[in-house]
């Protein structure tokens, strides 16, 4: 299962007295943006594509990113889809849309 690609839903909700929360959420955004990896950004949460190590390293960098922007506080809710023998794609949910 890790040589296939996943989907993974990730909400930031970072909480700062200084600096509001939009912000910081763009500051995450910038991460996944510069991963490299697959990703969708959606109005509650960003779809990233790619392997799971991939992914678990990025989630890592947007709390230490976040964090190093003025966070206090960060909750993050992850929505993790994979199969076993094949890979998940954006697109297999999203084409119709388009």
């Amino acid at each position: 299962m890790t040589d296939k690609l996943i989907n993974v839903a990730i909400q930031v909700l970072p909480r700062s007295a200084k600096i509001g929360t939009y912000e910081l959420v763009d500051r995450a955004i910038e991460v996944i943006q510069k991963s490299g990896l697959k990703y969708q950004v959606c109005p509650f949460e960003t779809v990233v594509e790619g392997h799971y190590d991939e992914i678990m390293t990025l989630l890592k960098e947007v709390h230490e990113v976040v964090y190093a922007f003025g966070a206090e506080e960060m909750i993050t809710n992850v929505k993790i889809q994979t199969r076993y023998n094949q890979d998940v794609l954006i697109e297999d949910k999203m084409n119709k849309y388009e």
